[in-house]
């Protein structure tokens, strides 16, 4: 299995990659066009211990991305679930059943970016919310990743699908804060912060 991660400290050219298995032909995918009529969906992250992050999600940048991400959020897939990596100055990520990098949910999606022949004008830019995958460029599944500051290098390579609009203060202490393992962002269980609820807001 190849972890979701996303490399950072001496290797911040390098790539966020996220363990989702093997994929392959038999995995289920969410490929249908989306219709609903809304491009815009506001999202609240409870953190425990820490408070509220409210991000604004990107339908028109990123509709299979937003689609499966809002499908995972009304099912409450997330809740309960950790951040288990964090770099200060790079990012925190989570989203896995598993806690470790190597869960995911039951669907694999297209990866809404160009180097997968797919336009994406978001930016990972600080405070941009994308998805994290393995070297396959169609294994993004659960596990997301929000920005701690700007990582443009990351541009094109993932799918970036929104970004906070309230509650980056609470990213930043995270990120400053968190208890980790070595430099690859690892955090032990018992220090990993809890997501409460996800939940849809508008």
């Amino acid at each position: 299995m190849r972890k979701l991660t996303i490399i950072t400290a001496v290797m911040f050219a390098a790539i966020i990659t996220a363990s989702c298995g093997n994929i392959n032909t038999g995995s289920k995918s969410i490929t249908e066009t989306i219709t609903k009529e809304e491009k815009v969906e506001k999202i609240e992250i409870d953190i425990k211990d820490y408070g509220i992050v409210i991000v604004e999600l990107d339908r028109t940048a990123a509709p299979i991305t937003v689609d499966n991400f809002i499908k995972l959020v009304e099912n409450d897939f997330y809740n309960g679930l950790t951040f288990h990596r964090i770099i200060d100055g790079f990012m925190m990520q989570g989203g896995d059943p598993l806690g470790n990098g190597l869960g995911g949910a039951d669907e694999y999606i297209k990866g809404e970016f160009e180097k997968n022949g797919v336009h994406n004008p978001l930016s990972h830019t600080k405070g941009a919310i994308s998805m994290a995958r393995s070297q396959h460029p169609d294994s993004a599944s659960s596990q997301f990743f929000i920005v701690d500051e700007d990582s443009i290098h990351l541009d094109g390579r993932y799918a970036a699908f929104g970004y906070v609009k309230e509650g980056q203060d609470i990213i930043d202490k995270i990120c400053a804060n968190a208890l980790v393992e070595g430099g690859d962002g690892i955090v032990l269980p018992e220090n990993q912060p809890v997501i409460n609820t996800i939940r849809v807001i508008e």
